[in-house]
């Protein structure tokens, strides 16, 4: 395996062990491609994903934006899904990527949106 997987793996493994979702507060796990970014919010205890977006989502595909651009959209898209839902409080879990660029434009979008973490 590559060198770079098993360094994330290693980190996400060791942010899971001190993070997880609750009912009145889950986590919102982010999963980063190449080209794409995808966002949950799951309930650990429970062990059900609540509300999902994505960049491959049709309302964002539409639109010819960048990457990190489309990362802020998917942020906000999130968010509005979650207050539907009547989350206003998650815990960030980043997935053992670096907080920059797109990871950081998602919660930024995510956080103009209402979410608190």
């Amino acid at each position: 395996m590559d060198t770079k997987v098993l360094r994330r793996q290693k980190i996400r493994y060791r942010i899971r062990h001190k993070i997880s979702g609750t009912g009145e507060k889950p986590r919102l796990s982010v999963f980063r491609s190449n080209t794409e970014i995808y966002v949950q919010i799951i309930d650990d205890a429970s062990g059900k994903t609540l509300v999902s977006a994505s960049s491959q989502d049709k309302d964002l595909k539409a639109q010819k934006v960048t990457k990190l651009e489309k990362s802020k959209l998917v942020g906000a898209a999130i968010a509005r899904k979650a207050s539907d839902l009547g989350i206003s409080k998650v815990v960030f879990d980043r997935s053992g990527y670096l907080y920059h660029g797109r990871v950081k434009a998602l919660a930024d979008g995510a956080r103009e949106g209402g979410l608190q973490f």
